[in-house]
């Protein structure tokens, strides 16, 4: 039991003295270190060494602030990456969905629409003209064929 006893003192002890030497940086210390982020990412000896003076802080405690401030400039990076992509997909989304409404509402149109004689389609050519007068493409033309198919 006394082993256990003093072991625990000599942590406790360690705690409190690793907790006293933990200082915080100050704003001004924090805004130095954040504009020397901007212009280099990476922390080298040289500079690390030089903040580490300039500030009156441990080197160590430098190389755990840029650790952070890395790991969350990429998160930020990735959220950044992942509202621009959701936005675009979005827009191609609600694009595919009008394409969509508007292709139903030929076919509908279509559907409903006096019987019309059979459309001459010749193989060199993606557009004819029906007895109406009307341009259709070869792709309207097919997708009536094959809604008529499917529902015949």
């Amino acid at each position: 039991m006394n082993l256990f006893h003093s072991q625990n003192q000599k942590l406790s002890k360690h705690q409190n003295s690793s907790s006293s030497r933990k200082k915080r940086l100050t704003q001004d210390q924090v805004r130095l270190l954040e504009r020397t982020f901007t212009t280099s990412k990476k922390l080298e000896p040289e500079l690390k060494a030089q903040l580490a003076s300039q500030l009156g802080v441990p080197p160590r405690q430098i190389s755990i602030w840029y650790q952070n401030k890395r790991a969350r400039w990429k998160t930020q990076n990735l959220e950044l990456d992942y509202n621009t992509l959701h936005l675009k997909l979005e827009n191609k989304v609600a694009q595919l969905q009008e394409e969509l409404r508007r292709a139903q509402q030929m076919v509908f149109d279509l559907n409903r629409g006096p019987a019309q004689p059979p459309v001459n389609v010749s193989s060199n050519s993606s557009l004819d003209e029906d007895a109406g007068g009307e341009v259709l493409q070869l792709d309207e033309l097919y997708a009536c064929w094959y809604h008529e198919w499917i529902n015949s």
